[in-house]
């Protein structure tokens, strides 16, 4: 039997910290043997935010977040084999995503932009690192996202019947798996960023625990049936989007007229979680 161990690094669209798993893979199955959060720290992330969202920016801050940000991935990993007791000669190799600032898969140009420096992870973690993985299926006419649906495949895959598996991160998307066809994959819409982005700026919380705020709202009709009127809700697929697209100030400005209409926050917040 062929064991590895492997350690796998991201930061999702969410923003919510820096997830790390320590996994061995045998023979082709997935084995999770640890797991650790690292907190992304909050200059860092709002520095991040003000570019996913367009504002503007130049090389050297681009730089500065791309060196800080493969530091921070490399002092998460480091926490990880600490907490797993596990040595770093003992890992075959570590796969970083990376944040992706910025992800444009139409137009004459398209491309997607990930930062944290694979380089500075592999120095300060003494392990090969594999990056950059949404590049080269841009190159080939692809769009570069999501990346899931190739994992969804591998475990849950069936020859007799038909999967759907549904992801809520910061985008949600959904893979399709049928006996002896392609997979078919992409981005729904959003998940729980703007979620988490109204939760923070209406109650200073990261996100909606247990749902107790969207819960006491009440689904406003003509609010949702306006948030269901942004085209990308009806593009046909494939598909892919980010936070360029789906984040409070851009997909959102016919809110606050709409706000003395609701008895608390917790109506747009409702609308949004439906």
């Amino acid at each position: 039997m062929n064991k590895e161990l492997y350690i796998g690094v991201m930061s999702g669209t969410s923003l919510d910290g820096v997830d790390t798993a320590l996994v061995e893979i045998e023979d082709g199955k997935i084995h999770l043997l640890e797991s650790h959060d690292h907190p992304i720290p909050a200059s860092l992330k709002q520095r991040l935010l003000d570019i996913c969202i367009g504002q503007a920016t130049n090389l050297v801050e681009i730089g500065e977040i791309d060196h800080l940000l493969g530091k921070l991935y490399a002092e998460a990993v480091n926490a990880l084999l600490e907490k797993a007791n596990c040595t770093k000669e003992s890992i075959a190799a570590i796969g970083n995503h990376g944040q992706t600032v910025f992800h444009k898969p139409s137009g004459n140009a398209p491309f997607t932009m990930q930062l944290g420096d694979a380089n500075i992870i592999a120095t300060l973690t003494g392990i090969d690192t594999i990056a950059d993985f949404r590049r080269k299926d841009m190159a080939l006419g692809g769009q570069g996202a999501p990346l899931v649906p190739a994992f969804h495949q591998s475990i849950f895959e069936s020859k007799q019947s038909s999967v759907v598996v549904l992801n809520i991160g910061g985008i949600s998307n959904i893979s399709v798996l049928r006996p002896n066809q392609k997979v078919i994959g992409y981005d729904t819409g959003p998940g729980n960023m703007l979620m988490d982005a109204w939760c923070l700026r209406h109650t200073d919380q990261a996100f909606d625990k247990d749902a107790i705020f969207a819960m006491q709202g009440e689904v406003n009709g003509p609010l949702l049936d306006e948030l269901m009127q942004e085209p990308y809700l009806t593009l046909q697929a494939p598909k892919s989007t980010g936070r360029e697209l789906f984040n409070l100030p851009c997909s959102m400005p016919f809110w606050p007229s709409m706000m003395p209409q609701s008895k608390t926050c917790n109506t747009p917040f409702a609308n949004i979680q439906r």
